[in-house]
């Protein structure tokens, strides 16, 4: 059953009511007209939200040039892609730039709307799509990045995660069974050791788990253990709360991950809560109905039962970065994580990080959850050579220990939505702490300009919360400061310690969190 007027008529919100009145989808095949109507002629709802369906996004701090956010499934592009996106960015001199964002995906600035179709044309030449990236869909699904590289993985997520993808999308022509959902949705598949996807912030996310041998799938009897995930769910951030995935209690294999994407999907999409936006995200349908009760729902949807989950999940390694050179299991062949400071690409790094991947590597172009970017299948015998580059004077592949850690949202730049500038303030902070302090540890340091947590301050060491703090009588950029997350093995998320501190305050606080919990010593 999809969601319809019918359906939703009782309690609609704002944007309940924009939805039942249109599909968001239904935009699609009016860009034309928006294009020859210009930004300002539009209809105020399809240009403020509906666009956000295919993609675009109106930004009143900026007002006449969108924000474009695509799906990057794995994080996973291609050189071609990668200069598409940059000729994109290029055409608007100083407003063009694109960030690399905490899902292993690119948002592009300064988009025009009169240049819409042709975007889209070159867009569909090369494979890509922004399709359903915003409002009430599915965003971009995660995997590991070192995918089918990392001799140590116990799954190659990119296929799983690309037919997912297809399934939501209908292969990125735009799917209407699952473009009204209650609010947005996060879905990761982790194929390692180390949680590189962050499962436990995502609405629904799979994690690597073996079953003992036994009778359980229908199969007769086995003696090795058999490859699956354990499943996660109701995992978020938003203004109102934070909350951690909790176990369904089910074990799936591989071959079942995309039914039940579609079965969870299906049971929010027609039971999730849409009276409160604040309250209707997965979690909240959780609290009202129990795990069990959603277990058995989404049972009932895929007409099976589901085996319990398995006690124990391969989730044992610390987080890694992938920033630095690697080995990749394929024999004679590197992977090469640069660090790219708070995500932020301009249309020449974008051409050259294109090359060095034609050049040195074959063609293909990772993103990673830091931020970051990697060029995979590098010859062992070019490496040195590679590293002579002059791109990586500014994409290191060993910054310093502070800067390597650093995670930004967009701030109050580009976003209506952020309380505070964030990106710029965040390196020239962590610059002059670094030349104040000695460090021996890598601390992670996270940004987020509003309590929609964009920048995931609550998986940090160190997280910054923007917000309005008070100096002198007066309200100034400040933060709420949260301390304590922790990735990878026991993942687990991290609690506000101190409120309200002024942005021009911050350093000398940063300065001596660092020395008394992170071993730091003053130069």
């Amino acid at each position: 059953m999809t969601v319809t007027a019918e359906t939703t008529k009782v309690n609609l919100n704002k944007f309940e009511k924009l939805k039942a009145e249109k599909d968001g989808l239904a935009v699609k095949e009016e860009i034309e007209k928006f294009a020859n109507l210009g930004w300002e002629a539009m209809d105020a709802t399809d240009r403020d939200h509906r666009l956000k369906w295919v993609g675009v996004f109106f930004r009143p701090v900026t007002p006449g040039k969108f924000m474009m956010r695509m799906r990057i499934p794995n994080g996973i592009l291609n050189s071609n892609q990668m200069r598409v996106l940059a000729s994109v960015v290029q055409r608007y001199g100083d407003d063009g730039s694109a960030d690399i964002t905490t899902r292993q995906n690119i948002q592009l600035r300064g988009i025009r709307i009169e240049d819409l179709p042709d975007i889209f044309n070159r867009f569909h030449a090369v494979g890509l799509t922004s399709v359903q990236s915003g409002m009430d869909n599915v965003r971009n699904i995660t995997g590991d990045p070192v995918a089918g590289l990392d001799a140590d993985e116990l799954y190659d997520t990119r296929e799983l995660v690309q037919q997912i993808q297809d399934m939501l999308t209908n292969k990125g022509q735009g799917n209407p069974e699952f473009t009204n959902l209650p609010r947005k949705f996060n879905i990761a598949i982790a194929g390692g050791r180390d949680n590189s996807v962050h499962a436990e912030i995502n609405d629904l996310a799979f994690v690597p788990a073996f079953k003992e041998g036994s009778g359980e799938l229908g199969v007769g009897s086995w003696e090795e253990p058999i490859f699956g995930f354990n499943v996660l769910v109701g995992g978020f951030f938003s203004a109102k709360r934070c909350e951690a995935a909790i176990p369904l209690n089910a074990w799936v294999t591989p071959e079942q991950v995309v039914a039940v994407c579609r079965a969870v999907l299906e049971v929010y999409r027609d039971n999730g809560l849409r009276a409160n936006r604040l309250k209707s995200r997965l979690m909240w349908l959780l609290d009202e109905w129990g795990v069990d009760k959603f277990r058995s729902e989404v049972e009932q949807r895929l007409g099976k039962s589901l085996l319990p989950a398995t006690a124990k999940d391969e989730i044992d390694w610390e987080k890694r970065d992938h920033v630095g050179v690697y080995k990749q299991k394929q024999p004679g062949l590197n992977y090469v994580g640069l660090h790219i400071p708070v995500g932020r690409l301009y249309a020449q790094d974008m051409f050259e990080i294109a090359s060095l991947a034609e050049v040195y590597g074959n063609s293909e172009i990772r993103l990673t959850v830091e931020q970051n970017a990697i060029i995979p299948n590098i010859p062992v015998s070019r490496i040195e050579t590679f590293l002579t580059e002059p791109l990586l004077q500014r994409f290191s592949i060993n910054p310093n220990v502070l800067t390597r850690s650093l995670v930004s949202c967009t701030g109050s730049q580009f976003c209506n939505f952020a309380l505070i500038e964030t990106k710029n303030r965040a390196l020239e902070m962590v610059k002059a702490l670094e030349s104040e302090l000695t460090l021996t540890q890598p601390v992670r340091i996270h940004w987020t300009g509003c309590p929609n947590s964009c920048g995931q301050p609550q998986v940090a060491d160190i997280g910054l919360m923007g917000t309005k703090a008070r100096k002198n009588g007066k309200a100034v950029e400040g933060v709420d400061i949260y301390m304590g997350g922790k990735v990878g093995k026991d993942a687990h998320l991290g609690e506000c310690v101190q409120k309200g501190i002024p942005c021009e305050d911050l350093q000398p606080v940063l300065r001596d969190l660092l020395i008394q919990h992170f071993g730091a010593k003053p130069n």
